[in-house]
């Protein structure tokens, strides 16, 4: 026999960023709380961001945080207004995790070590309102009389309210595997297209591959349709793979990249997207052509090859004569101006073919899901469902590297078992 509505429990699905904030926020604000997760420990995909150091949020100011997110930017202002970056940073210090602010305002624990940050958002779950149950895969969400009931293989639980935090459809060994998406299309809301977001791009370049391993560090990418429209631009840190490029300045490529995409409604094959790389963005063309001048007058005695070494990395040269056309074994005093330009060109705008990005599963995020238009910003709750929440990656709102994304699933969490615990309220 099922229990009164005043004694449901509010029913989190997914023990991640945005169902534990939710699960604590909830418990905090008065109401009881059955957390299911189904793995077996809670944060798993926390563990391993940052390469195991988390980049837990970015402590910029509202307008400039605000710059970095990719898709529906204002959907996120109530919640952020409610719980932003200070907010968390002092619930986390206040939990015995000293934070440190490195460049580009990121923020780290000060160990160095994801499991700190997992630890003390586990240890927000033992808030005597709070019941985790984790081994509970969730496979459905039905309307019941006065709430839900949640089925997980031969169990059911029922609850007053529904919050659905089961992540994306990336990383799926961490237990991401986009279940929460058929939930919400079960239930008719719409789930825009699922790509990969903060992901690398594949090139058909040749040389591409013969770089695998290099890394370079202050060089600008432009990402260019065949059309001309240049739709990124960032400047960083990037690496050669077996595969194409990755780094962090073409992670955040790929997502504004992807957006473009989204809202021009063209497919990869369509765009004819390639990458023009600049080696040098911080000169001018005419300072560049200065300092190959005074470089080649210093080697001038030396072959091509050679005469290049304090330009680039070694194995970075005979790429950038090949495509200028100049020959790796022709001496630095027999290179004419027009040669000399053509190299400093390709060193300003070398061009990779751009075929597509590695698969969803490898992405840092899911773009796309529940669509925000069916959603009430400040509470995360369903337009369409009463008493149905959403909150974290499942939402079709993701932003760039830096700390970004885990802070919208903590936002959105925050919002949404906040205003969970008020509905449906019997006093």
């Amino acid at each position: 026999m099922a229990r009164p509505y005043r004694d449901r429990p509010v029913v989190v699905i997914g023990a991640g960023a945005a169902g534990m904030m939710a699960a604590f926020c909830a418990a905090e604000s008065g109401a009881e709380v059955l957390l299911l997760e189904k793995n077996s420990r809670p944060g798993r995909k926390i563990g391993i961001t940052g390469k195991g150091r988390c980049n837990v949020t970015n402590a910029a100011p509202l307008p400039e945080f605000m710059d970095q997110v990719v898709s529906n930017p204002r959907f996120l202002y109530s919640a952020f207004n409610g719980f932003f970056n200070q907010d968390l940073m002092s619930l986390l210090e206040s939990r015995g995790v000293p934070l440190k602010i490195e460049r580009g305002e990121r923020v780290f624990p000060v160990s160095d070590k994801a499991r700190d940050i997992v630890d003390a958002l586990t240890g927000l779950l033992r808030h005597p309102r709070i019941r985790l149950r984790t081994g509970v895969a969730a496979e459905e969400i039905l309307p019941v009389e006065e709430g839900w009931r949640v089925k997980a293989g031969e169990e059911s639980f029922l609850g007053r309210v529904v919050i659905i935090a089961t992540g994306g459809a990336s990383y799926p060994t961490t237990g991401s595997t986009g279940d929460g998406y058929n939930m919400a299309k079960t239930l008719g809301h719409r789930i825009l297209p699922l790509r990969p977001g903060l992901i690398p791009f594949t090139s058909d370049t040749p040389w591409v591959k013969e770089l695998k391993g290099l890394s370079l560090k202050n060089v600008e990418i432009r990402v260019k349709t065949q059309a001309g429209k240049e739709i990124a631009r960032e400047f960083g840190e990037m690496l050669f793979t077996h595969f194409g490029v990755s780094g962090p300045i073409i992670l955040s490529a790929s997502s504004l990249v992807q957006q473009a995409l989204r809202k021009q409604d063209l497919s990869w094959k369509e765009a004819g997207l390639t990458l023009h790389l600049n080696l040098k963005p911080a000169l001018s063309p005419e300072q560049l052509d200065r300092r190959l001048l005074r470089d080649f007058e210093q080697y001038r005695e030396r072959v091509m090859e050679h005469a290049m070494k304090d330009l680039l990395p070694r194995r970075l040269i005979p790429v950038v004569l090949k495509e200028a056309g100049v020959s790796g074994e022709i001496r630095a005093r027999d290179l004419g101006k027009a040669r000399r330009l053509e190299i400093g060109r390709r060193l300003q705008d070398l061009e990779i073919r751009v075929t597509g990005t590695r698969p969803l599963e490898e992405a840092i995020i899911t773009m796309g899901g529940v669509e925000t238009t069916q959603v009430n910003p400040q509470t995360m709750e369903s337009k369409k469902h009463p008493g149905l929440y959403f909150a974290g990656e499942i939402l079709d709102v993701d932003a760039l590297t830096g700390g970004f994304n885990l802070q919208i699933a903590f936002s959105t969490g925050a919002a949404a078992g906040r205003a969970s615990a008020q509905t449906g309220r019997w006093e």
